[in-house]
């Protein structure tokens, strides 16, 4: 064998050589591929139903948000009936209490003056001893009380408190619950209800509390709430307050 076919022959061989290396580093390099393509793929996956979750999540908050939004209107509705029944009691009073003083009194006391001195007889029964039940010594002097029905109530439990569930919670159907009756004391011919309030008197008509959009949610809530009642997210003011220059 010549030297120049030994050579070739060489050559053959540290090619071989250099060609099995580069094939096994190439397989490991094909298999580094494979676990990553694999790796993209199933992140892939989990950022989809990552994206699936959101979307319920943000349904949900909007859901609830709804929720809120028409429990308050149901607040400002009874807090208008609540309103014209206090109106309407204390007309009633007043208008009980001139027609004692100045109609029944008078009479009465006419009356017991005749009985006394021309029929000598005793006088007639005071109006509260008659109607105790109704009439009290003290009824038309002592102030007539506010009720007190006004509430504070928290976003994050508003919806526990009156029994609210979200419609895809297990037991939950019914977005909201219509204001119930007021009980009042018990008599023989119960006073109705008065019938839900049409558009506010101007005698009555309060003014809208200043009011900001929450940069969460985008809700319109109380300029000065800390905290938005909504998506419980932390206000912030838009014009910050430049801090005092210290002297």
């Amino acid at each position: 064998m010549s030297a120049s076919e030994t050579a070739v022959i060489f050559a053959k061989l540290e090619a071989l050589k250099d060609i099995r290396s580069k094939t096994l580093q190439l397989e490991k390099l094909k298999q580094r591929i494979l676990q990553e393509v694999e790796q993209t793929e199933q992140e892939e996956k989990c950022l989809l139903e990552y994206k699936q979750e959101m979307d319920l999540l943000m349904q949900e908050k909007m859901a609830h948000v709804e929720e809120l939004r028409q429990i308050h209107a149901d607040i400002n509705a009874m807090e208008s009936v609540i309103k014209q029944a206090e109106e309407a009691r204390n007309r009633a009073r007043e208008t009980a209490k001139l027609i004692h003083n100045n109609d029944y009194q008078p009479l009465k006391h006419d009356i017991d003056r005749m009985r006394r001195e021309f029929l000598g007889l005793e006088r007639l029964p005071e109006l509260y001893e008659t109607e105790s039940d109704l009439i009290s010594p003290d009824y038309f002097e002592r102030p007539m009380q506010k009720a007190e029905w006004r509430v504070e109530v928290r976003g994050d439990d508003l919806l526990p408190s009156l029994g609210l569930h979200h419609p895809g919670h297990p037991g939950g159907s019914t977005p909201f619950l219509a204001p119930q009756p007021l009980q009042g004391p018990s008599k023989p011919e119960p006073r109705p209800l008065p019938p839900a309030p049409g558009p506010p008197a101007p005698t009555f008509r309060q003014q809208p509390p200043p009011m900001k959009s929450c940069l969460s949610c985008h809700q319109q809530i109380h300029r000065n709430a800390p905290i938005c009642p909504l998506c419980k997210a932390k206000s912030r003011s838009r014009n910050p307050k430049k801090p005092k220059k210290k002297d």
